[in-house]
């Protein structure tokens, strides 16, 4: 599909920052001065990212994730074809970046109540994505799905995810038992040609599978095959998913912070930061978007939180994510964000044209409070309520700037995604760290191996077990 210049410009993403500067908000405010103070190191990380770009030692693979996968693509269409013929349910099992980007896409360009719809109105099979280990979760999903008639997507990089591989464990007993070809049910992501899930593919014969390049974490995995597999499967255009990443990538080609959105808003970001502002907070006026809060909290909170710098400094760094949903959120979190403390930075995610307008109609003429909603739509009401929101963080002197979308569709949302990717690459280039690693959360992994047996974690089993709770501080 080829996309003209015309569409590219109709559906350029916009990043307004008035409500960041001291125009609206006084000394609460980022003065121009300050900006241009920071202008240096911007183009320090504009430059750190485009000559990193596609190293897989650094983990940047994902820069080129836009142009280089003719072939793999092609390769997902056929498959997830097949699926959609062959299978009734389609259940991503996976966690982390492998869950919440599929999650996120799922919900952002299909139908809100997708699976109650009749197959003939849906594109493809019933979709589930198993994204933790809750017993009673596993349980629940197989009330609704038959092994039978459903395809698993297996996602796992190592092969040795303790969750996914749990999850992996209980369908390929449940497919065995019932009689059925485990290969003929299952898909694999993973590595190209390590890792468990290989091994496990070669014993049952060949599986189908799809590869997670060595320089693509998990987090930034979503325009890879862990991503565009299942968005494929449910008929969402993967091929415009990827040429809105790179109509993104061409607007950041600059190190101008008035050109580049992705750099001014990481510029922003690093300034609230380095002031005091460590809470971030997400807040999509779009129920479609709101799994991209989701999935950004993964991004920004696993990149950016830190404890040491690329130089071996201490550092203890980042911004912590929050999760907002406009207008559901206006009655529990904007109290809290126009009243309490100066430590936030609002970031909207506004909407310029949503695909239905949901007219209200005139009534209760005696009942003012009532009646002066007859005539407007439903877009406009909530359109009127993130310009009124915004109002009114800035009148509080509350840091806030809005990300619009001209409409939410594939190409749409992926400018917004690779924004948020060379955003997160270049706040963690400012901040100087490794942007791109996650020691804190394999301590965890390593807890658990120890806790559950696994040969080669004694040592941290027997420290775990020393680790006891003390009953004087039980109540």
């Amino acid at each position: 599909m080829k996309v003209s210049n015309e569409y590219r410009s109709a559906m350029r993403i916009r990043v307004d920052y008035t409500n960041m500067t001291d125009k609206y908000l006084g000394n609460k405010g980022i003065s121009p001065q300050t900006i241009s103070a920071h202008r240096s190191l911007a183009k320090a990380a504009h430059t750190f990212v485009n000559d990193n770009r596609g190293k897989d030692e650094l983990f940047m693979g994902w820069t080129e994730l836009p142009y280089n996968q003719t072939e793999v693509v092609a390769d997902i269409l056929e498959t997830a074809k097949k699926i959609r013929r062959k299978f009734e349910y389609f259940v991503v099992l996976g966690i982390g970046g492998s869950a919440l980007g599929p999650i996120m896409a799922f919900n952002a360009l299909c139908h809100l109540h997708y699976n109650d719809l009749k197959r003939g109105k849906r594109k493809g099979p019933k979709f589930y994505v198993e994204d933790n280990v809750d017993p009673v979760r596993m349980k629940e999903l197989l009330d609704v799905i038959d092994v039978k008639k459903t395809c698993f997507n297996v996602i796992s990089k190592s092969g040795a995810t303790s969750e996914t591989m749990a999850q992996y464990l209980v369908i390929s007993d449940l497919l065995k038992k019932a009689g059925e070809d485990v290969k003929e049910h299952v898909v694999f992501t993973t590595d190209a040609s390590r890792g468990n899930l290989v091994k496990i593919s070669e014993e049952l014969g060949g599986v189908k599978s799809f590869v997670l390049g060595d320089g693509v974490g998990g987090r930034f995995s979503e325009l890879s095959p862990v991503g565009l597999l299942p968005a494929a499967v449910l008929g969402i255009d993967i091929k415009l998913l990827l040429k809105g990443a790179a109509y993104m990538d061409k607007l950041c080609a600059t190190p101008d912070l008035k050109k580049n959105p992705a750099l001014i808003c990481a510029t922003l970001q690093y300034i609230a930061m380095k002031d005091g502002k460590n809470i971030g907070v997400l807040m999509p006026y779009s129920d479609n978007l709101r799994y991209v809060s989701d999935w950004y909290a993964q991004l920004w909170a696993e990149s950016l939180g830190k404890n040491v710098t690329l130089s071996g400094g201490r550092c203890n760094i980042g911004q912590t994510p929050v999760k907002a949903l406009g207008v559901t959120d206006q009655h529990s979190q904007v109290q809290l964000y126009t009243e309490g403390p100066y430590d936030k930075v609002v970031t909207f995610l506004s909407v310029d044209s949503y695909k239905e307008k949901s007219p209200i109609p005139h009534g209760c003429e005696n009942i003012p409070d009532v009646s002066f909603l007859g005539g407007h739509t439903m877009e406009e009401l909530i359109r009127a309520e993130n310009k009124a929101t915004a109002y009114a963080l800035t009148k509080a002197g509350r840091l806030n700037y809005t990300i619009s979308l001209p409409a939410v569709n594939e190409f749409t949302l992926g400018e917004l995604l690779y924004l948020f990717e060379l955003q997160t690459a270049y706040a963690g280039a400012m901040l100087n760290i490794n942007t791109f690693n996650q020691p804190g959360v394999e301590a965890g992994k390593k807890a658990t191996f120890a806790l559950l047996g696994k040969p080669g974690y004694e040592s941290q089993r027997a420290e775990l077990d020393n680790a006891a709770p003390d009953e004087n501080y039980i109540v």
